[in-house]
């Protein structure tokens, strides 16, 4: 009798007779098996993805020679579970990460932000002065209307491909509408 079965019978106060069932051998009950498994692993990852939509992909011109730049964006998060972004990659640059700027004692200063946790229904902006892409080591400066291919790899979602169009220096958002100064 199994552990399972003794406590069932133990808890009820009743004796138990276990009966023990034929295996079946062979390729169609192997196959069978196979296949309630694979579809029912797919229906708890279907379950718990999310689905991350990138949305107005934007960076700023930077001078000649500049080694740093930023990428602004917004995130969000149509599944039904939180996503976080893990990490990002671009041609553009040696090294790309999620930073934030925070504000300490009148001075504002940017750091590594670490994974940055996407939550349904509640987009998250990167933009200037707060989450944004920090671009190190520029392997090129960025040109005004050039277009740069991102890559964000979330913990659900997997890797997303995305473009930012780049927009003239000290912009403060894409498309920024004709004399407006901010």
């Amino acid at each position: 009798m199994s552990l399972w079965n003794q406590c069932v019978a133990s808890w009820l106060g009743e004796r138990c007779t276990i009966h023990s069932v034929p295996r079946r051998t062979g390729i169609l009950p192997s196959m069978l098996s196979a296949a309630l498994l694979f579809i029912g692993a797919m229906a708890g990852a279907a379950a718990q993805s999310a689905v991350v939509d990138v949305q107005h992909a934007w960076a700023r011109a930077t001078p000649p020679g500049a080694k740093t730049a930023a990428i602004y964006m917004t995130l969000v998060n149509h599944g039904p579970v939180d996503d976080r972004l893990l990490s990002v990659t671009t041609p553009i640059a040696g090294e790309a990460e999620v930073h934030i700027t925070v504000s300490e004692n009148g001075i504002s200063r940017m750091r590594p932000a670490g994974p940055l946790t996407v939550a349904p229904g509640s987009p998250i902006e990167l933009k200037p002065g707060g989450y944004h892409i920090m671009l190190m080591d520029l392997k090129a400066p960025l040109a005004e209307g050039q277009s740069v291919s991102v890559s964000l790899t979330f913990e659900k979602a997997g890797k997303i491909d995305t473009t930012a169009v780049v927009e003239k220096a000290g912009s403060m958002g894409p498309n920024e509408m004709p004399g407006m100064k901010m």
